[in-house]
């Protein structure tokens, strides 16, 4: 192997490109039924058409293509399925930004010309992120790419519904929902985002209808919505207002007579205790108003404005609304008082517009019968969660569940499935398209509405694998292995895809849900585009490579837990490919010659030592990999590369390499050479696919790609606990001489005399044996004695592993001059110790500073104080004896 195609430098940009381009056209990633091969099957979370990639879905990914990629090593019929998803609401709203710069909107396209505009759209920009997700190396099969309004999918998303409908579980109802007046539909509880906001807490007085001295006074944050109220509702065990409980208040401006209503979910210790009851625009009260029979007064349209039931208020914004009345219930005397507070405020996930409850006639699927089932599923162990304190956040989400609602008011989606005659009224599901009544033959029209994004999205574990069909593939890979998802989606998409997959699979949609946190800024903050604290992944990719970004998110990564961006941490990951770089570039141009038929000589304790640590290493990844601790498998592999392979083994077979010993023993270090570098290459390759597949190429191999080759396993012939042992006690030797070198500024090219005493023969042995291994590294005269009946002057000296070490000084290096620059620092030392002493003495000081402060002091204090001791210990050693 000659040295000209070994280039000096890694370059990440022309490896990737190369390599992913071969990986997809060879078809490496797709995967075809085999019944003789274990299945492992992962659904990729499916990312927005609108999306970009974002660090989440970097992180995601990579946690998945480095299961699906380890798995597909050791043999298992592996399938990784993308996909996107339809995205409705975000996706109507990119088309319709695009409409208004051409001051268009979607009516006046008409439905089904905005639809051809939203799927020409998806196919211009609806393939980004899948595009750019082959940059960071995912190995999924794209020929088996999803999108959730295909036309398998949708066949089962109507089917779905139709058998939801037709089981009774699907029903519609004016019910409360959470509206967004600028998205123009209903949203999902889920998908709305809680923001402490300042505002106010207004007290208004109702009075009583019989005795106007009587009154009850409500405290509200909305005053607007005091137009739709239509009783007062009171803790029937709280005696300030039992006597008005049957009787009547008028509402103020409005004039109507409100019922007093007794019910046990007003808290008489919150605010007054009494709480005014507007059905139509508040969750609770439309509960405790079903339960009561009050009417339910809408005063607001689907765009936030007031409607005909406001009397003069009509037309206004809520928020000028808010201002009127206001000013009219304080011209009344109805305002009693207004306070100053900060509270939570539900706003759309997709636009951050303040979304409005609101009465409207919605689809909904009744959540108990499916909940039960999936609750079960979770507490008997069918599904673990990892980590598994997931489970309870799940369980606790689950068993108090609402119905969900499913219809939104857009018409980009799946329209749902129901048809109305518009002579007879009669309904019906049907997954087929109608034109005509089966009843009395009259023209029928389709519900206007489409389904809710995650209606689709939780069939996706066997939608992908083309349910309703019974194919082969559902056959084989279904229920899924794991999935692999943000700690964010849990309810979203989680829960859904379990009560689904147990209803329409009649078992549960994979084995284990794999959670993981966010990546957060270095300051521990969520990225966003108003902090503009955002990374782009592609940008890091342009800079460091796909594996060093991969790399740097593993690495620190544990389950369930949020992880911070940093770039000293990324340049780490490059530093680390690059030294993986170096070393096997080294290990590469010393094959010229290599033969793997050729006889080597026995094995050094040097190769029986990374032999045998190769076994545990291999260990130990499977065993992370298998707990999805994939972030200890990182670590073990960079600690063992880093240093074991790179920093000490190369180091140890450099003079056989070097021609320093005989012929057998060049071959025998390159055969270890090869064989663990080789093998190292494949334990990293799930982590860092493109680095780990350029150099393996260049390494005597077999088969095609390292993606194909077989998963090491730890084989017992090379384990040897002996010389592990023995080599981890030279290692420390060795590692304490460069240490005092370092320290005493002895210069790299002189040798050192160094003395080594060791009280136990055995320890002496193994000393003895391996001479030339300290000499090497250490670059000293190394002389081994059972002890010592003086120590040498001027010694510098340590203890490891019952071994005195002394380094003697005295030529060396210049003492005086040592002498010198250590007194100067001890004095400096001193200097800034006496000043912080002062600091820390003075009562002005420790009063005024702030308490972080005066801790920084006190830990400055410390580390001087031991810097100061470990200076007059190395002081005290130049002292002759007398």
């Amino acid at each position: 192997m000659s040295q000209s195609n070994i280039p000096t430098v890694y370059n990440p940009r022309e490896v990737e490109d190369k390599w992913y381009q071969h990986w997809e056209e060879k078809k490496y990633f797709h995967a075809e039924v085999e019944r003789d091969k274990k299945p492992f099957c992962i659904v990729m979370p499916p990312p927005n058409v609108t999306g970009q990639l974002h660090m989440g879905h970097a992180l995601d990914n990579t946690l998945q293509d480095i299961l699906t990629r380890w798995r597909r090593m050791q043999g298992y019929n592996a399938l990784w399925v993308p996909g996107t998803d339809h995205a409705g609401i975000a996706t109507q709203a990119k088309v319709e930004e695009q409409l208004a710069k051409e001051g268009l909107s979607k009516y006046d396209l008409g439905r089904e010309k905005f639809l051809e505009r939203v799927w020409d759209w998806k196919e211009q920009y609806g393939n980004r992120i899948t595009t750019q997700l082959r940059r960071l190396g995912a190995s999924c099969d794209w020929d088996r790419e999803r999108f959730t309004m295909d036309e398998g999918c949708s066949k089962a998303v109507l089917e779905v519904f139709v058998r939801l409908f037709e089981q009774g579980l699907i029903y519609r109802d004016y019910y409360i929902t959470n509206w967004c007046p600028h998205c123009q539909t209903t949203i999902s509880d889920i998908e709305v985002e809680h923001l402490d906001k300042p505002g106010q807490l207004y007290y208004i007085q109702y009075l009583s209808k019989d005795d106007p001295g009587e009154s009850i006074i409500v405290a509200t944050t909305r005053p607007e919505t005091i137009l739709g109220d239509v009783a007062v509702a009171v803790n029937p065990e709280d005696e300030r207002y039992q006597h008005l409980v049957g009787k009547k208040v008028v509402l103020p401006i409005v004039g109507r007579e409100l019922p007093v209503i007794a019910d046990d979910y007003c808290d008489p210790t919150f605010g007054t205790g009494a709480v005014k009851m507007t059905p139509a625009h508040d969750p609770n009260d439309f509960e405790i108003g079903r339960r009561h029979g009050l009417p339910e007064v809408r005063v607001m349209d689907k765009h936030g404005r007031m409607n005909e039931q406001a009397g003069k208020y009509q037309g206004l914004d809520r928020w000028e609304c808010r201002k009127r009345i206001v000013q009219d219930l304080e011209a009344l005397g109805a305002l009693v008082k207004v306070e100053d507070i900060s509270h939570a405020v539900g706003h759309c996930y997709r636009c951050n517009t303040a979304i409005e409850p609101m009465l409207s006639k919605q689809w909904f699927v009744k959540m108990q019968p499916l909940a039960e089932p999936a609750i079960e599923a979770a507490k008997d162990g069918r599904i673990q969660f990892v980590p598994e304190r997931f489970t309870k956040i799940y369980l606790n989400w689950m068993e108090n569940i609402r119905d969900w609602c499913i219809s939104r008011q857009l018409w980009w989606g799946h329209r749902i499935p129901v048809y109305y005659c518009q002579d007879c009224r009669e309904m019906v599901a049907t997954a087929e398209p109608v034109t005509r009544c089966a009843k009395c033959g009259g023209a029928v029209e389709q519900d206007p509405d489409v389904l809710d994004t995650w209606f689709s999205s939780a069939l996706w574990p066997f939608s992908t694998l083309g349910w309703p069909e019974k194919t082969p593939e559902l056959e084989h890979f279904y229920p899924t292995s794991v999935l692999v998802t943000g700690r964010d989606i849990i309810f979203f998409w989680v829960a859904r895809m379990i009560f689904s997959g147990l209803n329409f699979m009649e078992e549960e949609p994979f084995k284990g849900v794999f959670i993981h946190g966010l990546v957060l800024d270095s300051q521990g903050r969520k990225m966003s585009k108003s902090l503009g604290n955002g990374v782009d992944p592609l940008d890091v990719i342009e800079s460091h490579g796909a594996d060093s970004l991969r790399f740097m998110l593993i690495t620190g990564n544990t389950p369930g837990n949020d992880i911070r961006f940093h770039f000293e941490r990324l340049d780490g990951a490059r530093n680390f490919a690059n030294k993986l770089w170096n070393a096997s570039r080294f290990v590469m141009m010393n094959l010229a010659d290599y033969h793997e038929q050729a006889q080597g000589g026995d094995y050094t304790l040097a190769d029986r030592w990374i032999l045998s640590r190769l076994q545990n290493i291999a260990a130990e990844t499977t065993g992370f990999l298998e707990k999805y601790e994939l972030g200890e498998a990182a670590r073990v592999l960079y600690e063992f590369i880093w240093s074991e392979f790179c920093d000490w083994y190369i180091e140890l077979a450099k003079p056989r390499l070097f021609g320093k010993t005989t012929p057998e023993d060049r071959v025998t270090a390159q055969k270890v050479l090869v064989h663990v570098l080789r093998e190292t290459l494949e334990l990293l390759h799930p982590f860092m696919p493109y680095i780990t597949e350029e150099i393996w190429q260049k390494l005597p191999h077999r088969g095609e790609t390292v993606m194909q080759a077989n998963w090491p396993c730890p084989q017992e012939k090379f384990r040897d606990e002996a010389a592990e042992m023995e080599m981890a006690l030279l290692i420390e030797a060795i590692t304490a001489i460069r240490r005092i070198r370092g320290e005493m500024n002895v210069p790299p090219g002189k040798k050192a005399e160094v003395l080594m005493v060791a009280g136990d023969p055995r320890i002496q042995g193994i000393l003895e044996r391996n001479q030339a291994y300290v000499q090497a590294l250490a670059n000293a005269e190394v002389q081994v004695l059972a002890e010592l009946l003086e120590k040498p002057d001027q010694a510098a000296s340590a203890v490891t592993r019952g071994i005195e070490i002394f380094v003697p000084l005295r030529g060396l290096i210049d003492i005086e001059k040592e002498v010198a620059r250590l007194n100067k620092e001890l004095r400096t030392v001193e200097a800034d110790l006496q000043r912080i002493h002062g600091k820390l003495n003075n009562q002005g000081f420790l009063a005024k500073a702030p308490a972080d402060v005066v801790e920084k002091e006190k830990a400055k204090k410390e580390e001087l104080s031991l810097k100061a001791a470990a200076l007059k210990d190395r002081l005290a050693m130049f002292e002759t004896k007398a």
